[in-house]
């Protein structure tokens, strides 16, 4: 008796050609920051690379340097797309000096949310809408109180640099919680200085640990306004 084998083989699957492929989306300055912004958000600031956002758009990273200049161009472009919601929540009424401090204080918070865009700040010049937008808001309202010319210019740095510096200084739960532990030990301190040889910290303990951040920012911002309202021209 013959005992007949028949050999199955598994078909190997045909190749898919390119052109049956789905065409991938075309890449464009607005995708590639909101693929950043995605990795900002799920994986911070430190892993918005041009790699890493090149294999999210599955392409390569020198393709992506056609619409963003370099490292630095892409994180200044990621601050100006989160800042377009602070113009927006500006109060559009009410008076200037009380509209602009809430203007700066929306600015100071959003970057005490993103830590590392603070930091950024410090050395990115943003240039993008929404960083003008802010800009623009600022003078509209310096003119408003009466402001003009070279003190509204540069008092714009400067209102603009204390809440930025102040978050960078305060920002982060794990910065939040040093700088409680350093401020309690800067309270004792101060509580048992030597009046002879610190007298003006001992004369001044109490003001030197009074206040919240709230009533320091809002001091802060009317000392600067002050300040630029009496160099106005």
């Amino acid at each position: 008796m013959f005992v007949i084998v028949c050999a199955v083989t598994s078909a190997k699957p045909a190749p898919i050609s390119r052109r049956e492929r789905p065409a991938k989306p075309a890449l464009t300055r607005q995708g590639i920051i909101d693929v950043a912004l995605a990795i900002m958000r799920d994986e911070g600031l430190h892993k918005v690379t041009m790699r890493r956002i090149a294999a999210a758009l599955d392409t390569g990273p020198a393709s992506l340097y056609v619409y963003v200049h370099n490292t630095g161009d892409l994180h200044a472009q990621i601050l100006d797309a989160l800042l377009g919601p602070v113009v927006a929540a500006a109060p559009p009424a009410g008076g200037w000096r009380d509209r602009l401090k809430a203007l700066l204080t929306g600015y100071q918070e959003l970057l005490v949310q993103h830590p590392e865009i603070a930091r950024m700040a410090m050395s990115t010049q943003p240039s993008g809408p929404n960083y003008l937008a802010l800009v623009e808001a600022v003078l509209a309202l310096l003119s408003e109180g009466g402001v003009s010319g070279q003190a509204a210019a540069w008092g714009l740095d400067l209102l603009l640099l204390y809440p930025t510096a102040s978050a960078v200084e305060h920002s982060g739960p794990a910065q939040a919680e040093r700088k409680a532990d350093e401020l309690s030990a800067l309270a004792t301190s101060i509580a048992t200085a030597d009046a002879g040889r610190y007298p003006q910290i001992v004369r001044l303990g109490g003001h030197l640990t009074s206040g919240d951040g709230g009533a320091r920012r809002d001091w802060a911002f009317d000392v600067l306004l002050d300040g630029i309202l009496a160099r106005t021209a």
